[in-house]
Order: structure tokens, then C-alpha cells, then sequence
């Protein structure tokens, strides 16, 4: 069965998708990018800043779901430039300290509204 996830903890949709599907016990959270949710504007700051809102994003609707990033199996990140990888990267273990999911990371040419940093994650219980 099919269920659409979404929660006013996590960025609003900036286009026609959803937060989250969640099927067959699998979540699968479309890319989120640094919007605070409660200003619906990008974080200010540089790619430290921006990576950290990604994850409250992504944990707001990891929770919304009944999941935690215990469950995550696989991200993939986007990023402006691979220069910041390393800053990135320390966030990134801050959050995924065991049973790392697996990652690919590649740089993109633009990202939404200008952002630095974009995450999707694909979650299994």
C-alpha cells in the first residue's frame, strides 16, 4: 500500500511532488534542501549550516513516517561544489555514526533556490 508522507516539520514541496512515499515498508524522501520550515526560506550560512538543515529536515519526516536514520539504507547528496565535501562530510557523520547507509555523492551544475546542498534518502524498516 501506498501512503504519501508529510509533516509541517519539514519544508513544503517547491514543486509537484511529495515530502515522502512510503510502500512495502520502504520510505523513500524526496531531496531536501536547506529551507527552515517554519520561514520557508533557505538557511543563511555556508555549507555546514546548510548540510544540518537538511537533516532536521530529513529527521523531521524520518519521524513523521515512524522511522530514524537507523532505518536509512542508502542517501544520495547533491552538491554545488566538491570542494566543500569535507565540511559536508563532518556533518554527515555526526548523524550516521553506525550502521552508515550507503552514499553517492556527486556535484550538480545548480540546485533549487540557489542552495549548496541537497539530500535524498531511501529508508527500510
Amino acid at each position: 500500500m501506498r501512503k504519501i508522507i508529510h509533516t509541517d516539520k519539514a519544508p513544503k514541496a517547491v514543486g509537484p511532488y511529495s515530502q515522502a512515499v512510503e510502500i512495502n515498508g520502504t520510505l523513500y524522501i524526496s531531496g531536501q534542501i536547506p529551507i527552515d520550515p517554519d520561514t520557508g526560506i533557505v538557511v543563511e550560512g555556508g555549507i555546514v549550516e546548510q548540510t544540518e538543515q537538511v537533516f532536521r529536515n530529513i529527521q523531521a519526516i524520518l519521524s513523521e513516517a515512524g522511522y530514524t536514520l537507523e532505518n536509512v539504507v542508502k542517501t544520495t547528496v547533491l552538491m554545488q561544489d566538491l570542494n566543500d565535501f569535507a565540511s559536508m562530510n563532518a556533518v554527515y557523520a555526526r548523524y550516521y555514526t553506525t550502521r552508515q547507509p550507503a552514499r553517492s555523492t556527486f556535484q550538480v551544475a545548480k540546485l533549487p533556490l540557489g542552495v549548496q546542498v541537497e539530500i535524498e534518502t531511501v529508508a527500510m524498516k
